[in-house]
């Protein structure tokens, strides 16, 4: 019959519709359910790329023994992490101060009243099933025992990442980035790239990072690991060779085998990393990568609203890479081509994967010596690829497609727009700029009500208004649009954005922003974001944000808020560079101060497309047009072409072109 997830929209909760669980979404009816019955609840939040949430709902979710007991005993709410990431947030706080550890599919069972008292990641069926029992058993027996542990719980929850509020320094220090560089660099790892772990996740801003420090201090050795990791993830079996686009993470140390989901947010932010380390060494290989990766996303996750999809499934017909892998006789549709193609992407009949005879296209040193004996030249390979490439993706085509995940997120969208803006300003193509702009008209279309941000488009059930990261993503592609293309009504845009966020998520008395508005869903707890992710920090993105702002409309309103913040977070970043990578690249900007460049007159634009070909800047904004009422443009008006360097409120002479601009940067 199915259960009340049928009528969501969501992929993941819909996958979960015909479970013989009685599930139910994340509404009032079911909170008031279980205190009604005064039942437990089980909150099971996952996505739908998730490959350990679909081997769970197999095994126990569609185990009909496991099914009863958790009808008989609970109920069951299913949630989408990335439909709902403040309920994510908040359990997720709360596995992890249970067992030091986290991840999806994340489940856990609370009191009537949602606070929490067990949980954990993936169960096997028959250990499930016995905690199910052995809960249920306790609440009923001795309710007050699961009472007090889930008081000291949320009250640990509470606390969680709850900074301090600290004194703003005179200034920032050399060594204060030292602190924080010198315990992270020990963790690279020369031989692979990367970090000495496994899995591998690519970590852009992380690599970001490094690179604008690399350059900034002239740390020859820190910037070559960055352009080594970035060749080893490109040339691994991360990396789509066929039809473009990341997967999520790599399960072992050499980027060889990926866990094999798309996202969105992972290669709208590798599309950022790559332009911008082009612009710094233009490589062909991050060229190919990022061209091959939007085109990719144009193809497969593009909807015809301008906006784009959030993933792509590990799996398709129940096997995990099935439809990115290839036995070595397949590629023999390449012809005289094939015996050169199985070497490049390291084929064999055996297979380079643990499936028998499977194969995960890869590239390595081999590859190219493999090449260089069949007598091409890199540019002549380069070009033949192409046409290879374009069989192997057509013979794939054919194939059973992973599930795609069709929700549209306000905050991903904004990442991809980013994206497409940096990989326009490094590879000077117009389409780049028209994919961002449409992207642009999706989020003002069907993301905004009212003037406020939505998390996602409405759907028939429900409105879900915007979280932190939705405001501050979408106030860094505003700015970043305004960067690219002069328009003035993206920076104001950006700057009554700026206004309402303060309004919506800021604690005057705290100091911190609130990852919920004042007007979201009260759930037990309200907390900030301040630890950066795979995706930056919704707090961390903000501050930056209203820094630059700050810069280019000379508001010290903005600026006194982001210094707070900041001094709040500063304490901690040395303890885990990786995990706060987005404070420490604003520590740069704080270290190295920021390059305030502004171009006059009729060539602005045409100069601003010079001086991003000409010279890598880690830290700079840029501003120009002919007439303006910003500050730094507003006595610079007029048709003649002129380029100003500003720092501290002080602007140099006006330079008749970027060339003598640049020699005064570099004085």
């Amino acid at each position: 019959m199915g259960n009340k997830l049928q009528a969501e929209s969501s992929p993941y909760l819909k996958q979960h519709a015909h479970n013989p669980v009685h599930w139910m979404p994340w509404t009032d009816e079911a909170l008031a359910k279980a205190k009604a019955e005064n039942k437990l609840i089980i909150i099971s939040v996952g996505y739908s790329a998730c490959h350990w949430c679909h081997v769970m709902e197999r095994e126990s979710f569609e185990n009909e023994a496991i099914a009863q007991t958790m009808n008989k005993f609970y109920v069951s709410i299913k949630v989408d992490r990335e439909e709902r990431p403040d309920i994510d947030q908040i359990y997720m706080i709360a596995v992890q101060l249970m067992t030091n550890a986290g991840g999806w599919p994340l489940n856990v069972i609370c009191l009537p009243d949602g606070r929490p008292i067990y949980g954990g990641t993936y169960f096997k069926p028959q250990d499930w099933q016995s905690i199910l029992l052995q809960i249920a058993q306790m609440w009923e027996e001795s309710p007050q025992t699961a009472l007090d542990y889930a008081e000291k719980l949320t009250e640990g929850i509470h606390k969680a990442e709850r900074l301090p509020i600290t004194e703003i320094p005179e200034q920032y220090t050399l060594s204060d980035i030292k602190s924080i560089v010198l315990p992270w660099k020990e963790q690279f790892d020369f031989r692979d790239g990367g970090y000495r772990r496994a899995p591998k996740f690519p970590l852009p801003n992380n690599w970001l990072f490094f690179l604008r420090y690399a350059v900034l201090a002239n740390d020859s050795d820190c910037l070559d690991q960055v352009h080594f990791t970035l060749e080893k993830i490109a040339n691994g079996g991360i990396y789509d060779h066929i039809g473009g686009g990341f997967s999520r993470y790599a399960v072992d140390a050499q980027w060889h085998v990926p866990h094999f989901e798309k996202m969105l947010y992972d290669n709208g932010q590798l599309i950022s990393l790559y332009s911008e380390a082009y612009q710094q060494t233009p490589k062909p290989l991050y060229k190919t990568v990022v061209e091959e990766t939007i085109t990719w996303l144009e193809r497969e996750m593009r909807a015809d609203n301008g906006g784009f999809y959030s993933a792509l499934d590990a799996d398709s017909e129940g096997v995990e890479g099935k439809f990115y892998t290839f036995e070595e006789h397949e590629l023999d549709i390449l012809g005289e081509q094939a015996a050169l193609v199985k070497q490049y992407y390291n084929c064999t009949p055996a297979g380079n994967w643990e499936e028998e005879q499977t194969n995960i296209l890869l590239v390595n040193a081999q590859s190219k010596i493999a090449v260089e004996q069949a007598g091409y030249s890199p540019e002549a390979w380069a070009e033949k690829l192409k046409e290879i490439k374009a069989t192997l993706l057509n013979y794939r085509a054919q194939r059973i497609r992973p599930g795609l995940d069709n929700k549209q997120l306000t905050t991903w969208n904004a990442i991809l727009l980013k994206g497409l803006l940096d990989a326009y300003r490094s590879f000077d193509k117009e389409h780049y700029l028209a994919l961002a702009l449409q992207i642009a008209a999706f989020i003002e279309t069907e993301c905004m009500f009212e003037g406020n941000i939505l998390h996602q488009p409405a759907d028939n059930n429900r409105q879900i208004k915007g979280f932190l990261d939705d405001y501050a993503f979408t106030m860094e592609a505003w700015i970043d649009l305004y960067e690219a293309t002069f328009d003035e009504k993206w920076l104001f845009k950006a700057r009554d954005l700026a206004y309402k966020t303060i309004a919506l998520f800021y604690d005057t008395e705290a100091k911190t922003f609130y990852y919920t508005s004042t007007e979201a869903e009260t759930l037990i707890a309200r907390k900030s974001e301040v630890m950066d992710n795979v995706i930056p920090a919704s707090s961390s993105t903000l501050v930056r944000q209203l820094y630059r702002l700050g810069l280019l409309g000379d508001n010290n309103d903005f600026t006194a808020i982001a210094d707070q913040v900041f001094a709040n977070v500063f304490p901690h970043i040395k303890s885990y560079g990786s995990a706060y990578s987005n404070w420490a690249i604003q520590l740069l900007a704080h270290y190295y101060g920021v390059h305030e460049i502004a171009l006059t007159g009729e060539n602005a634009k045409a100069w601003r497309q010079e001086l991003d070909r000409s010279v890598y800047l880690p830290n700079k904004v840029t501003l120009g047009g002919t007439k303006s009422t910003l500050p730094l443009l507003a006595n610079r008006q007029g048709l003649d072409s002129k380029a100003y360097l500003c720092r501290n409120k002080t602007c140099s002479l006006p330079q008749p072109s970027i060339a003598q601009l640049i020699e005064l940067i570099k004085q």
